[in-house]
C-alpha cells in the first residue's frame, strides 16, 4: 500500500464504494480525470493512514492495489493532475507521536506491484526489463533474485564498526521512527555482526511474527482472559512501535533481511543474491526461501511454488519479490519517481473459499456504530480458521444478497480482515426474511438512529452504553479533554472490564487501595493517578464540552459553544435553533448536540460530573459578545514552532477572533510557518498568501489587543 491519508473513514468508505461501481479499465474523460484522480487519491490516502499509521486496514490489499493503478494511469495520460501529494509521489505513512523521527540516508522506497496474479504478471516485469535494457528476442535471459515478500513491518538496522546503532522504521520513506529501544529485543537481531564488520553498514529488512508465536502469545491471552491479537501482521507492528520495551516482553518477533541502505568502506558484492548471502555471514538473518532464476519462464515457476507452499510456511506473506539480480543492471534500470524499475512485487490472489452463513449478529463497536457480523460455520481460509466475517452495514448487506442459510464466498480481504463477499447464487428451500437492524441497542437498549443520507446505524447511549464506555473513558481522559494523566489504554481495559467504571463520574470515586490492586499499579502509580483526577476538575467548559464525547463536536466547536452561550446551562437547554447561531454549527451537528442532551442519561452523567466537583469558569456570553479584532481572518499553522505548540497558537488565535483552517485557500489571510513547513507553505507562496514566522505571529496578536 502507499501513503498517509487523513479523511473521514465513512466518507472514504462511502468513496471507495462508488468507485468500485466504476470500471478500473475505462480512462476517465478529459472533462472528468481531475474529479476522478481527486477521489481517488483521498480514498488512497485515508485507507493508507489506516494500513500503515493505525495498523487497522479497512480495504483488502488488491482493492488498494487496483485503486493505485487506476490513479498512475490517469497520472500518466494527464501528467499536469500529478500533484506533489499524490500517493504516487510519496512512500509509506508518518512518523508516530511520541517515537523519534530519523532521516534515512537514503531513502526506503517501495516497490511496485504486479497484481496480475497469473503466470503473465511475471512476464510482465520480465518484459519490461528487457526493453529497458534495450535486450533484443535473441539475448539471454534477465538473470533475477526471487524471493518472499514477508507480511511484517520494514526495518533499517544502522551498523556502525559493526555494532547495532540504530533501527529505524520505514516511514514515510524519507524519515522513519527510533525504535531501537525495541528491535535490541529480537534475539534474532545481532547486537554485533560477525566476520570483518564494515565501518557502516545498514541492512534492512522485515520483523514479522511467525504463526506459531502467534497462536503460542493468543493462547496465554485466553489464559489470562485477556484480549487476543487480530493476526501477527498487526502485533509485530503494534509491539515495534511501543514507547515501553517491556511490552515487547511476551511478544516474540523474527526478522529477515532483504538488503542495504547505507554502506560506507565496503564494496558490496556484484549480484543481489551474492549481497544477500554477505548479510547472513555477518549473522543477519536472510530467509532460506530464495533462489537465482533466469528470465520470465523462471519467475513464474518460483511464483507458483511458492503458492503451493504458502499456507504451509510458518509465517505470512502476500506474494513474492522478484528483483534483477546485477547490481550494475540495477543502477542502469535506476528508478522511476517512488519504484526501482529493477524490482516488483508479484501478488497471490485473494483467498477465498465457500461456507453456510448460520446466522447474522449485531456488534456494537466502541464508537457506537452497529455493524452486521456474519456467524460462519468455521472455514479455513487464509491460513486462519475463519468462523466470524464483518458485513460492513446493512445497505451492503443487501446489496450482496445474503440471508442466514446462504451458502456464501468468504475472503481474508489482504490476509487481514475476514468478509462475505456474496453469495452463491442458488434457489433457497424455504423463505428466509431479511435481516433487518434493531431498533433499539443490544447492549444498553437505547434507541438505534441513523442520520439522513449515512449508512450507519448507531447506538444513542452514549455515556450510558457498555459497549463505548472504553472509548468514551480514554476521551474523557485525553490530553485535549480533562488531561487525566496515567490513564491509558490498558488501566480502561481494567476498569471497565472489571465493572470498577461503569460511568464517567465513578472515576472521581476511585481510591488508592482499589487501583493499587490493578495489574501494573503500584502505590505511587495509583496515588499519580488520583491527584491527575484531582488536578482535572479545575477546567475549561470549552474542554468539559470537548471531554463529553458528543458526535460531531472536536475541539473547536466545544470552544465556540463555550464562547458562545458562557455557561453549561444555557448550552444544555439550547434549542436547534439557538444552537445554528454559533459559528461553524449547521444542522447536523445541532441534531447531534440536542440528540445528545436530550437523553436523560446523558443530563445525568454530567450532573453527576457536576457534582463530583468539576468546575469552570463562567461568563456571560450576551456582555462579551463584543467583536475580537481578528474576527473573520482565517489562518494556517503549518511546521514547528520554536516556543509555541500547536495547540497553544491555535488558542492565542481563536481568542483574538481568528479561525484557524487545516488548508490553504484565496480565503486564507495568513500561513504561519515554523521549521519543516510542507506543502501548505508551497500553496501559500502560489496564491500569494503572506506568510508569517513566529515572530510575526506574536507581532500580529500583540497588534490586534
Amino acid at each position: 500500500m502507499g501513503v498517509n491519508r487523513f479523511c473521514q473513514p465513512q466518507a472514504a468508505r462511502r468513496l471507495v464504494a462508488c468507485l468500485r461501481t466504476m470500471s478500473p479499465e475505462a480512462e476517465p474523460a478529459a472533462e472528468h480525470a481531475s474529479d476522478r484522480a481527486a477521489a481517488l487519491r483521498a480514498a488512497l490516502q485515508h485507507h493508507a493512514h489506516q494500513y500503515y499509521v493505525l495498523d487497522a486496514p479497512q480495504i483488502p490489499d488488491a482493492e488498494y492495489d487496483r485503486l493505485f493503478g487506476e490513479l498512475q494511469a490517469i497520472e500518466a495520460a494527464h501528467p499536469a493532475l500529478r500533484t506533489p501529494d499524490s500517493p504516487t509521489q510519496r512512500v509509506g505513512g508518518r512518523a508516530l507521536d511520541g517515537l523519534a523521527p530519523v532521516r534515512h540516508a537514503l531513502p526506503m522506497l517501495s516497490i511496485r506491484t504486479e497484481t496480475d496474479t497469473r503466470a503473465e504478471g511475471a512476464r510482465a516485469f520480465d518484459t519490461r526489463v528487457r526493453r529497458e535494457l534495450g535486450l533484443g528476442d535473441d539475448a539471454a535471459p534477465v538473470q533475477y533474485n526471487a524471493e518472499l515478500k514477508f507480511d511484517g513491518l520494514a526495518i533499517n538496522l544502522r551498523y556502525v564498526d559493526g555494532v547495532l546503532l540504530q533501527a529505524t522504521t520505514r516511514g514515510d520513506g524519507e524519515t522513519g521512527e527510533d525504535v531501537t529501544h525495541n528491535v535490541r529485543t529480537i534475539a534474532r537481531i545481532p547486537l554485533r555482526l560477525r566476520g570483518a564488520a564494515p565501518p557502516l553498514i545498514e541492512i534492512r529488512g522485515e520483523a514479522y511474527m511467525r504463526r506459531d508465536d502467534f497462536e503460542a502469545l493468543n493462547q496465554r491471552q485466553r489464559d489470562k482472559g485477556a484480549k487476543t491479537f487480530i493476526n501477527p501482521r498487526n502485533t509485530a507492528a503494534g509491539a515495534i512501535r511501543q514507547l515501553d520495551p517491556a511490552a515487547m516482553a511476551d511478544k516474540k518477533l523474527s526478522f529477515f533481511a532483504y538488503g542495504l541502505g547505507e554502506t560506507a568502506g565496503w564494496a558490496q558484492p556484484a549480484t543481489h543474491s551474492a549481497t544477500l548471502d554477505a548479510i547472513a555471514a555477518f549473522g543477519v538473518p536472510v530467509s532460506s526461501e530464495r533462489r537465482v532464476v533466469h528470465g520470465a519462464d523462471g519467475l513464474a515457476a518460483f511464483h507458483a511454488e511458492i503458492a503451493a507452499r504458502r499456507d504451509a510456511l510458518p509465517f505470512d506473506i502476500d506474494g513474492v519479490v522478484y528483483k534483477v539480480d546485477s547490481v550494475a543492471l540495477q543502477q542502469q534500470l535506476g528508478f522511476v519517481t517512488r519504484e526501482p524499475r529493477w524490482a516488483v512485487a508479484h501478488k497471490y490472489p485473494a483467498q477465498e473459499q465457500l461456507t453456510r452463513l448460520d446466522g447474522i449478529e449485531v456488534q456494537v463497536g466502541r464508537t457506537g456504530k452497529l455493524t452486521p457480523v456474519a456467524k460462519l460455520e468455521p472455514v479455513f481460509v487464509g491460513g486462519t480458521t475463519v468462523s466470524n466475517a464483518t458485513l460492513h452495514n446493512l445497505f451492503e448487506l443487501r446489496r450482496k444478497g445474503v440471508r442466514t442459510g446462504d451458502t456464501v464466498i468468504v475472503r481474508r480481504a489482504g490476509d487481514v480482515i475476514p468478509e462475505v463477499v456474496g453469495r452463491i447464487d442458488a434457489p433457497r428451500p424455504q423463505y428466509v426474511p431479511n435481516f433487518r437492524m434493531p431498533r433499539h441497542c443490544p447492549v444498553c437498549a437505547s434507541e438505534v438512529r441513523r442520520d439522513q443520507g449515512s449508512v450507519e446505524h448507531r447506538c444513542s447511549g452514549g455515556l450510558f452504553c457498555a459497549a463505548q464506555r472504553k472509548q468514551a473513558l480514554l476521551h474523557f481522559a485525553g490530553r485535549r479533554a480533562m488531561n487525566i494523566d496515567g490513564l491509558g489504554d490498558k488501566l480502561a481495559d481494567q476498569l471497565v472490564d472489571g465493572g470498577i467504571v461503569r460511568t464517567l463520574p465513578e472515576l472521581y470515586k476511585l481510591g488508592l487501595a482499589k487501583l493499587a490492586a490493578l495489574q501494573r499499579m503500584a502505590d505511587k502509580s495509583a496515588a499519580n493517578l488520583l491527584a491527575a483526577l484531582e488536578q482535572s476538575k479545575q477546567t475549561t467548559l470549552a474542554r468539559f464540552v470537548y471531554a463529553l464525547g458528543i458526535r460531531h463536536v472536536g475541539e473547536a466547536t466545544a470552544r465556540d459553544l463555550a464562547a458562545h452561550f458562557g455557561s453549561l446551562d444555557r448550552l444544555l437547554d439550547a434549542s436547534r435553533e439557538q444552537l445554528l447561531e454559533v459559528n461553524d454549527v449547521g444542522p447536523v451537528v445541532a441534531a447531534s448536540i440536542r440528540s445528545f442532551f436530550g437523553q436523560a442519561h446523558n443530563r445525568e452523567v454530567v450532573e453527576q460530573l457536576r457534582a463530583a466537583g468539576i468546575r469552570w469558569d463562567e461568563h456571560d456570553a450576551a456582555a462579551s459578545a463584543a467583536p475580537k479584532p481578528l474576527a473573520g481572518l482565517s489562518v494556517v499553522l503549518t511546521g514547528s514552532l520554536a516556543t509555541l505548540t500547536r495547540e497553544q497558537a491555535t488558542a492565542l488565535l481563536e481568542a483574538a477572533g481568528a479561525k484557524v483552517a487545516g488548508s490553504v485557500s484565496k480565503k486564507t489571510a495568513y500561513v504561519v510557518a515554523g521549521s519543516d513547513a510542507g506543502s501548505k507553505l508551497d500553496k501559500a507562496r502560489a496564491l500569494g498568501v503572506p506568510v508569517l514566522d513566529e515572530e510575526g505571529l506574536r507581532a500580529l496578536l500583540q497588534a490586534a489587543r
